[in-house]
């Protein structure tokens, strides 16, 4: 044989860009070995190589049965002709840890989930990815090891959980943290807490309403990168499994047509994920990890683009928190493909965007109804929204130079001015609300909970929902520079910067200053004077980390601001 004839032999063909270097040759004879070992047999090594990373463990009900998923996208690939290599990263649960110290991890999470992915796919030289997630900072951190690696890669949801029922209701764990509060205020037993705290979560899946799973599964799928309607689908269920096994098959086909995450995730794709996540009126993480994950891939979103956006676009769905309905009611009438099918027919999307079909967005629905059964009520009509504009309104003003992010439904009215009770940790502020201590026109304010404070940025469920069950949501407005749970509702602004702890001026506020609140002029302000707060944040002192060594040290000392998503890498890029 030739020289030129053997060069040729070893060269991997396009469908092996990756795993070719790594199995051909004699000399790559010790790989094939260890592979040999886990199941490969001959023919296997001339097959594209596809990571299956699942989100599975037994940590939370939103990813316990994800094993299953993962299994069943592995056959997909293998059907059609790739190899699939299935890997686990992790998972935490915001439900479970909501409201201690554990909290400070859940967002970090994100970076580990996505760091652990890339270094899995990138070390085993795997030629496309199929990534399964079901809690919040799974999709994201999956995103993001997706937009790093740009290999061909689909993202694909765990599904959502079914409701729970008490007194004939649908309940989820959102009702059981807002029983807390009516528990609290001496309106409900304790019998009666026991009984909705049993009830609530049924079995697998995330959490019911539109809260940040369901937010950024519809936003992903918006965005192109899952196939349609796999946000809109149960975790149980015969579709759920079928998505699954499609996807295998997609991402084999993305590795035939060469494309790839960076010829998706475009600027007009992440402007059609903000268009869906407004409509279905999605949690304020949102725009959190959108803009990280475009910073990730190198694309340009800021904090503007949600207002631009948002000043044209309505909220349509009635869905939890501050709706009526759970996700499966959406699943039920046909799911968010017709609705992106009415968001497209009136110009709100850019039809041109390609998907991980291999197809536009156009395209994939261009058969799809522009509308849902006669007598449902999940999704308004155009001429009847929830709300005219959007519900997620960034704030600037002398609180928030760099910007904040609040979540103006319209039921809580679109101002409010009070006075400030200071808290320098969710625990503290969280004690005084269970012990009755916040009343009528208070502006509850929690600082030192952004990225670098908290460390983590933890998201304050605990108090909004305790603050909803005293039956004070539209007379008490609650700010933060922590975070929102999707399932988060009242008068409330969050991830204000720059963060206290770096000396942002959400430092400078005493009890009793006022502060003013207006989304209609999306401005928050502490009514003190520009001299007197120079004065107080001129005599702020940095506090000690609170963590010297680990994970939370590490991530303190890189993480960025949340008005740039509060990434790790970011500065790395400069």
């Amino acid at each position: 044989m030739s020289a030129k004839k053997a060069a040729a032999k070893k060269r991997p063909s396009l469908h092996r860009k990756f795993s070719g270097p790594l199995v051909d040759g004699s000399d790559r004879a010790p790989s094939r070995a260890m592979l040999h070992a886990t199941g490969f047999v001959r023919r296997d090594f001339e097959k594209s190589q596809v990571g299956v990373a699942s989100t599975w463990s037994n940590v939370t009900p939103c990813n316990m049965h994800i094993d299953r998923l993962a299994r069943e996208a592995a056959k997909g690939v293998d059907a059609v002709g790739g190899k699939s290599i299935i890997f686990n990263t992790i998972t935490v649960s915001d439900g479970i840890s909501m409201g201690t110290e554990g909290m400070k991890y859940s967002l970090v999470s994100r970076e580990v989930i996505a760091d652990s992915i890339e270094t899995v796919v990138g070390c085993q030289a795997m030629d496309g990815l199929l990534a399964i997630g079901g809690c919040d900072k799974n999709m994201p951190g999956c995103m993001m090891a997706i937009a790093r690696l740009n290999r061909p890669a689909i993202f694909v949801y765990g599904g959502t959980i079914l409701p729970g029922c008490h007194k004939d209701e649908d309940i989820d764990i959102v009702s059981v943290f807002e029983a807390v509060g009516t528990h609290a205020r001496g309106e409900m037993t304790d019998i009666e807490l026991g009984q909705i705290e049993e009830r609530a979560i049924p079995g697998p899946g995330s959490c019911g309403g539109m809260y940040t799973a369901n937010t950024m599964a519809s936003a992903i799928e918006a965005l192109g990168m899952s196939l349609p309607n796999s946000s809109a689908q149960t975790a149980l269920s015969v579709d759920k499994m079928r998505d699954c096994l499609d996807s295998g098959g997609a991402v084999m086909n993305l590795i035939e047509l060469g494309i790839t995450p960076k010829d998706i995730m475009t600027k007009k794709a992440f402007e059609n994920a903000i268009t869906v996540t407004i409509a279905l009126g999605g949690s304020t993480n949102a725009v959190l990890h959108l803009i990280a994950m475009a910073n990730t891939i190198g694309v340009k979103i800021t904090l503007d683009d949600f207002t631009r956006i948002g000043k044209k676009v309505p909220v349509l769905a009635d869905l939890k928190p501050s709706g009526r309905f759970v996700m499966e009611k959406l699943v039920e009438i046909g799911g968010t493909t017709p609705l992106m099918k009415m968001l497209l027919n009136k110009g709100l999307l850019h039809s041109d965007c390609l998907t991980v079909t291999g197809r536009t967005i156009g395209q994939n629905l261009a058969r799809v109804s522009a509308s849902y059964r006669e007598g449902q009520e999940v999704i308004r009509p155009f001429k009847n929204p929830i709300k005219k504009d959007s519900h997620l309104v960034i704030l600037y003003g002398n609180l928030a130079p760099e910007g904040a992010v609040a979540k103006i439904s319209g039921q809580e009215g679109e101002s409010f001015t009070g006075k400030a009770k200071v808290y320098d940790s969710e625990e503290a502020a969280m004690q005084q609300i269970l012990k009755g201590r916040i009343k009528e026109g208070d502006v509850v304010v929690i600082r030192m909970e952004g990225p670098k404070g908290g460390p983590g940025m933890r998201e304050m469920l605990g108090p909004t929902a305790a603050i909803m069950g005293q039956g004070l949501g539209d007379k008490v407005a609650l700010i933060t520079d922590g975070r929102f749970s999707g399932g988060s509702h009242g008068f409330v602004v969050g991830h204000i910067t720059p963060e206290a702890y770096v000396g942002g001026p959400l430092a400078a506020v005493k009890n009793g200053d006022k502060i003013s609140i207006d989304a209609k002029k999306r401005q928050i302000n502490l009514v003190v004077s520009k001299t007197e707060i120079n004065k107080r944040l001129k005599a702020f002192k940095t506090p000690k980390p609170r963590y010297k060594r680990g994970v939370l040290a590490k991530y303190a000392s890189t993480v960025s601001s949340a008005s740039t998503g509060a990434l790790t890498d970011e500065n790395l890029a400069l």
